[in-house]
């Protein structure tokens, strides 16, 4: 039986195109963008848009390779590695420019044993399964901090390093620092970080979005 919509009670908008453009048209209009390199521009305004929140350019650093560093990977076909289902699940397929697959490894029926094995958290152990696919590839981290220092301490001993890292946890405990490990890491993979708490899947998957394709 098809639904029957209920009356009208409130003023709102209800074109999804419409919305759509209005959106991104008022985070121009109330976001200073001066601060952000001209090639960044889109994701931050993207990424404005996952949160609501227009003073998050004032934490939000972009290595100046990132973009394009991030762009040609994924061009070539890099596989997108993402520490949480959300992140994975956030990210518009039919954006991606060479069918990338996005694989999320915290399912992996070995990761339980590994995190007990280690003393770690399941996030952090299912870094260790992305293997040598890790070469190359764009890393999304958008909640847990563990993920990312573990993926920051496999790279210090000779593990495969990816060609940028969008690292956005969130939280209270180890997100801040998990961030400012990423911007200052002597080897200056191409990052973006959002320092301090804030982060997010939303946030993660939104930079992702905007580096696999430019139009808005």
């Amino acid at each position: 039986m098809t639904p029957t919509s209920p009356p009208r009670r409130y003023d709102y908008l209800t074109d999804g195109a419409d919305i759509y453009v209005r959106s991104f048209a008022t985070i121009r209009a109330e976001t200073d963008l001066s601060t952000i390199p001209a090639a960044a521009e889109k994701i931050a305004v993207r990424m404005v848009h996952a949160c609501g929140q227009t003073d998050l350019i004032r934490d939000l650093e972009i290595h100046p390779d990132l973009v394009s560093t991030a762009r040609n990977a994924l061009r070539a076909g890099a596989p997108i590695f993402t520490d949480a289902h959300m992140v994975a699940s956030g990210v518009t397929r039919r954006r991606l420019p060479a069918g990338n697959s996005v694989l999320c490894s915290l399912r992996d029926p070995r990761v339980a044993e590994l995190a007990t094995l280690w003393g770690t958290t399941r996030s952090a152990a299912a870094v260790s399964l992305w293997g040598d696919r890790l070469d190359g590839a764009v890393v999304a981290i958008g909640n847990a901090p563990t993920a990312l220092f573990h993926l920051l301490e496999q790279i210090d001993v000779g593990g495969p390093r990816p060609a940028a890292i969008i690292g956005v946890p969130v939280g209270f405990i180890g997100a801040a620092e998990s961030k400012e490990a990423l911007a200052a890491h002597p080897l200056q993979i191409p990052y973006l970080v959002v320092r301090g708490r804030r982060g997010g899947s939303a946030m993660a998957a939104s930079a992702i979005n905007a580096l696999a394709k430019e139009a808005e």
